[in-house]
């Protein structure tokens, strides 16, 4: 494909969010499209180019992640590498479950954060919490995403689920056998904007990419009839341009796990709300069931807070003192520690 036509496809989403020059202007900016080990695939003034990470360099300071704005330099023998990664605006980030203090960037630069979970299943509100502590967390507008509507007779139970762990957080249902939803999940992206879908493998973010694109980009797995559990499909982060104007959207690997960060920040970030009300109970120690003067049983009476609202924050605040007991006793016989990786 020639540069000019590339150019011209790719239009505004070459343009700096933050008020740099556009690429097209700059020979050594460039926009990271996607990330393999040790090399890059770039956007810049020339087309689509293949550079090195440099990830020797990177290793003490910023190693590039899909979404990245950077700055190029040749260096002698190599070619063009990647001289540096320009501050990040959004991150899409993950904590190792075994080492919460180990992060790991999986996208950066994106507009909004799609929390993907397929109808064909039960919707599971711990992992529903923690996808939304990914979006949240980024920086970037989070959504979530229901795909497979086609399969779901009633999906009114998994709405119920989702409203009461979201709240106000935008709903999207989505089928790409016929098109549902489609249209709307178009309206929240635009032209410039970039959005990333994350959940685990078989919610069908693969498919979806696919049919926003309107062609079949990415390749999509089977998913065994038993548990509806998807096989990693996506193995590396590809920012694609949807056609139209439409922005950009960025799969990412199927998440297997999330660990004890992603439960203590559900609490602020998802409950926040409850975790306030908590703030205003008689006792500090009130575990809001029956005792006297709990503010968070009043406002369930009242019908401020929903009954499963209060339940699914319950199981959070018991999952994360098992957790926390867990890590101890991790930390008591010599777990190893992480190293924090800086974004």
């Amino acid at each position: 494909m020639k540069s000019d036509t590339v150019l011209a496809d790719w239009g505004a989403a070459l343009v700096d969010p933050d008020g740099w020059r556009a690429v097209v202007a700059v020979m050594d900016r460039a926009r990271v499209v996607r990330v393999d080990r040790g090399e890059c695939d770039v956007m810049t003034s020339r087309g689509r180019l293949r550079v090195l990470s440099d990830s020797q360099r990177a290793q003490g300071e910023i190693a590039p992640v899909t979404g990245d704005w950077v700055e190029l330099a040749e260096a002698e023998g190599l070619g063009l590498v990647i001289d540096r990664v320009l501050p990040r605006r959004t991150a899409v980030s993950r904590r190792d479950p075994a080492e919460k203090d180990v992060e790991q960037v999986l996208a950066s630069n994106v507009d909004a954060v799609a929390a993907v979970l397929g109808l064909d299943r039960p919707i599971q509100p711990g992992w529903l919490e923690r996808l939304l502590v990914m979006a949240i967390d980024s920086g970037a507008e989070p959504v979530i995403v229901l795909t497979k509507l086609d399969e779901a007779s009633d999906p009114s139970g998994a709405l119920e689920v989702v409203d009461a762990v979201a709240g106000s957080t935008p709903v999207v249902m989505t089928s790409v056998v016929d098109g549902r939803g489609l249209g709307d999940l178009r309206a929240l992206m635009g032209a410039g904007r970039t959005l990333a879908l994350v959940g685990e493998s078989g919610a069908g973010k693969s498919s979806l990419v696919n049919a926003l694109v309107g062609r079949e980009l990415l390749e999509v797995g089977e998913v065994r009839a038993g548990d509806s559990e998807g096989r990693h499909t996506t193995t590396a982060r590809e920012l694609v341009l949807v056609p139209g104007g439409a922005g950009m959207v960025l799969d990412t690997p199927g998440i297997r796990s999330l660990g004890l960060w992603e439960a203590e920040h559900a609490v602020g970030l998802v409950f926040g709300d409850l975790a306030d009300l908590a703030g205003a109970c008689r006792f500090r120690d009130c575990a809001h069931r029956k005792e006297p003067g709990c503010a968070v049983r009043a406002a369930v009476d009242s019908g401020l807070i929903s009954k499963m609202r209060l339940r699914l924050f319950l199981e959070l605040v018991g999952e994360l003192d098992n957790l926390r007991r867990r890590e101890e006793e991790r930390q008591r016989r010599g777990g190893r520690g992480g190293k924090k990786r800086p974004r």
